[in-house]
């Protein structure tokens, strides 16, 4: 029997290519998927027949939008998930989704190897492969660019002496990924860290410089899940997807970043998340208000390990799943209504409400009917200072330097 490989195709030179390579360099058949994740641009369905025009002897689409939307963007968005306090995990959130596909896929058509296009030195190879051995230990991964040195130039004439139905004329002078929960842009005249990027970088959001009157929008949560967007119900596909388009109409979720690949490597990325960052601006925010203090500060510290784990490819991880029951009881409290309006390239906060809600008015004002006895604060101050006032004595006793 053929051997068979499953691979993530996207459409692109680079998948496409690859089909009739990989049966070239190991004679085996190929089979294409491809995942729509909400990256929008080409028909599915005119991507699924260019992969059969390539050479796979099957190819399909899944189309997996509230599969993502629910089953990753959600807990992203529950674990305020910035990788390095800025990156909403853009690209790192969709590959766990595809591996999953993939896996599946290998499993349906008697595949024994997966392939995919990342190169050698990017963190996407590490995220496919490591999701693959966590679902299926007994699969292979093979990446043709990085295993089988397919340079951009040798796929270029791969396709032509082949005859492959790929339009050069429309090649991004950028790599660009991009799914419903965000863009990402790298390479061209990005990669010298001195040029900024100019608007023809930029496609989810528009110029927040230009003058607009401010949106304001109000949105719901259940524990954390959000459910309305000005009192309408919405799914969590509905609820982003509305976000890209208003926020995305301000210029919100601008990021150009350095960043720590995990390979070792610093990067320069430029990024535009428009929905995501306004509904992680909205989460957190409510959860200032009916999170407990020393929970919500332990949370902190839980967000970005969780956002380490994910960036890091480790979605499948022990540790990852563990933190998720951490985050349940998280936002078991994260109900309630935030009022945000949208303008200049931000998602500004002006308004809160929630059934959950720790901040009393009468403990907090310091007008007429304050609660809090302040007569109170005195004793706490000393009894709080005591062990370090304790400490000072000493060390004054003993010479030490008590700057």
């Amino acid at each position: 029997m053929t051997e068979r490989v499953v691979l993530a195709y996207s459409g692109g030179l680079d998948t496409s290519v690859a089909i009739g390579w990989i049966a070239e360099e190991t004679g085996a058949e190929v089979i294409a998927v491809a995942i729509d994740v909400g990256q929008e641009g080409e028909d599915l369905e005119v991507i699924r027949k260019r992969a059969i025009e390539c050479g796979a002897v099957e190819a399909y689409v899944a189309d997996a939008r509230d599969e993502f939307a629910d089953e990753y963007c959600l807990p992203a968005l529950r674990a305020d998930a910035l990788y390095m306090d800025r990156y909403p995990l853009v690209s790192a959130l969709s590959r766990p989704v595809i591996v999953k596909h993939l896996v599946t896929a290998a499993r349906q058509h008697g595949a024994t190897i997966v392939a995919h296009g990342c190169t050698g030195k990017g963190n996407d190879q590490v995220r496919f492969e490591v999701g693959i051995a966590n679902l299926a230990p007994d699969l292979t991964c093979i990446a043709p660019v990085r295993d089988y040195a397919m340079t951009r130039d040798k796929a270029i004439e791969f396709a032509e002496r082949n005859n492959l139905p790929i339009d050069q004329s429309k090649k991004s002078p950028y790599s660009i990924d991009q799914n419903v929960w965000g863009r990402a842009v790298e390479t061209g005249f990005l990669e010298d860290i001195w040029n900024g990027p100019i608007e023809d970088v930029y496609s989810y959001t528009q110029d927040p410089t230009v003058p607009r009157e401010v949106d304001e929008v109000v949105i719901s949560f259940a524990k954390g899940v959000p459910t309305a967007i000005d009192g309408k119900p919405v799914t969590m596909l509905e609820a982003i997807q509305q976000l890209n388009h208003r926020a995305g109409a301000h210029g919100v979720g601008r990021l150009d970043m350095v960043e720590d690949r995990l390979v070792g490597i610093k990067s320069r990325e430029v990024y535009e998340a428009p929905g995501a960052i306004a509904l992680l601006t909205a989460r957190a925010e409510l959860a200032n208000v009916t999170v407990e203090r020393d929970l919500a500060r332990f949370a902190r510290g839980v967000s970005q390990r969780w956002s380490e784990l994910v960036y890091d490819g480790l979605w499948f991880s022990p540790l990852k799943r563990a933190l998720d029951g951490f985050l349940d009881e998280v936002n078991e409290t994260v109900t309630g209504d935030i009022r945000m309006t949208l303008h200049g390239g931000r998602a500004v906060v002006t308004g809160r409400r929630s059934e959950e809600s720790l901040y009393d008015f009468n403990l907090a004002t310091y007008d007429t009917g304050d609660t809090f006895d302040q007569s109170l604060a005195k004793g706490f101050i000393e009894l709080w200072g005591l062990p370090s006032k304790i400490s000072a004595t000493r060390d004054e006793r003993l010479g030490r330097d008590l700057g």
